[in-house]
């Protein structure tokens, strides 16, 4: 069965939406309008919590509902609604006309289709039974304390969703989409007498359960986040000062997508309240950077066939060889920047409006190796993992705190440190990059992306690389 006819069955079938009354709706709404949708969601979640030996929380969800937009100009309607209904539909319509009275505008062309498939749509939820789900978190609990004595609480969660989207226009067009996405993450709490450190590692992705919960997967899951946890026990204070900073590949890539990903999304650089505003075409990164938005990746977490506004999905080059050359986009930023919709328009559910979101971000490979770039330090800090951060979009200046990091000193790495805060703008950060590893990773697939009070699931990569002067804010005396 094709993604239209999963959406079709859904929407139309059990509710009390039917296709004629959704068209008719859709385009009293959008009569004058610039662009605009209907977007029909539902969704099947579940989640299991385990927590202190115990299954803590099982929880199950289904959602289902409409968000309907109107856009003139710069201004946007939107209504939503949990009910599938055209009663329901007509009321969202009298309400978002509102922005197009005295409008006369006319309606955009609709995204060019698709016929791709980037990601299966088996239903997670059916694929594995419920005893099988719960007995899996308590087999991590006990191979994790078998591991080491010093575990002293392990905490396992497992998720999974599949959602099923449609987008309506009022030319005829239809698009839909069934999006699997599933999550595991182990946390271990370790001790040695009154000292406690915790470590954890997720994965995931947009496929059924089966590939994350084979042992071998798991087990190299708990076995991280342990590690994580031991490096800490013997971890030193963090010194502080300005220093050469080496970043590991993969997540902390991270501190890539939040210090200047950000910054290259249309609406801020449309409403020019990004540090990156009317730079297209000027350096912002030194020779050899080159970063890329790209949601064209199978099976990955922040991969999607296409948008939330129908779009297919992009691979966009934002910075080419140090060069600002993209933006991220979604249909209206990019009409009122004069531009391409890059499938970028990306929503946490049907309650919420589109808005330019990243999907995968990372940057490409250079040409130094691993040991090559450490080697070259001679006093700085080695950040293999990072936990919370903050950024300024309007400043670019942002404060993350690195989870793993080491002392390194003439080339050698040396003992892990623990309260390692990195601070910096990330536009200058980007001029600072020295070295560019050859080693490029994706992270394990949990990266979760706010923006607005919306939630979007992401991924972010990168190579090794070295920043020639970073400030680190330490906790040594």
């Amino acid at each position: 069965m094709s993604n239209l006819e999963t959406a079709e069955k859904l929407f139309f079938g059990p509710t009390d939406l039917t296709r004629n009354g959704a068209e008719a709706e859709l385009s009293r709404a959008l009569d004058g309008a610039d662009d605009g949708e209907l977007f029909l969601e539902y969704a099947l979640s579940e989640s299991f919590a385990w927590d202190d030996g115990h299954l803590r929380a099982a929880n199950f969800d289904t959602t289902q509902g409409f968000g309907l937009r109107a856009i003139a100009g710069e201004a946007t309607g939107y209504a939503h609604a949990s009910e599938l209904s055209d009663a329901a539909l007509k009321r969202a319509a009298d309400t978002v006309r509102a922005v197009t009275r005295g409008h006369t505008g006319t309606l955009a062309l609709p995204p060019p289709g698709t016929n791709r498939a980037l990601y299966g749509t088996t239903n997670p939820l059916d694929e594995v039974a419920f005893e099988a789900k719960t007995r899996l978190l308590a087999d991590i609990d006990a191979y994790l304390r078998a591991r080491d004595p010093r575990v002293r609480q392990v905490m396992v969660s497992l998720t999974g969703e599949w959602r099923v989207v449609e987008i309506l226009r009022a030319d005829g067009e239809r698009v839909a989409d069934v999006r699997p996405l599933v999550r595991l993450n182990v946390s271990v709490m370790a001790g040695d007498g009154d000292r406690q450190e915790t470590g954890s590692f997720g994965t995931g992705g947009r496929e059924g359960y089966g590939r994350f919960i084979a042992a071998a997967s798991w087990r190299h899951a708990a076995d991280e986040a342990l590690r994580q946890a031991l490096v800490k026990l013997d971890a030193v204070p963090a010194p502080a000062g300005e220093m050469e900073v080496v970043l590991g590949p993969g997540w902390p890539g991270i501190l890539l997508h939040e210090a200047i990903g950000h910054g290259l999304e249309g609406d801020f650089n449309r409403k020019k309240t990004s540090v990156f505003s009317g730079m297209l075409g000027e350096r912002v990164a030194a020779p050899g950077v080159t970063v890329i938005d790209d949601g064209t990746l199978p099976d990955r977490r922040g991969s999607l066939t296409v948008d939330d506004e129908g779009t297919p999905s992009s691979a966009t080059t934002l910075i080419e060889d140090g060069i600002l050359v993209g933006y991220m986009q979604d249909r209206m930023n990019a009409h009122l920047m004069g531009m391409k919709p890059t499938g970028n328009g990306r929503r946490q559910d049907f309650a919420h409006r589109p808005m330019p979101r990243m999907t995968n971000t990372y940057m490409l490979n250079g040409k130094h190796g691993k040991d090559e770039i450490i080697a070259s330090v001679k006093k700085g800090l080695y950040a293999v993992n990072f936990g919370g951060g903050q950024v300024d979009i309007t400043s670019g200046k942002f404060v993350f705190s690195a989870s793993e990091a080491y002392l390194v000193e003439n080339g050698k790495v040396g003992p892990a440190v623990k309260g390692a805060t990195l601070i910096g703008n990330g536009a200058d950060a980007l001029t600072r990059i020295a070295m560019v590893g050859d080693d490029m990773a994706l992270d394990p697939g949990i990266g979760t992306c706010g923006k607005d009070g919306q939630g979007v699931p992401v991924g972010v990569g990168q190579p090794t690389l070295k920043i020639a002067a970073l400030t680190v804010g330490g906790t040594a005396a």
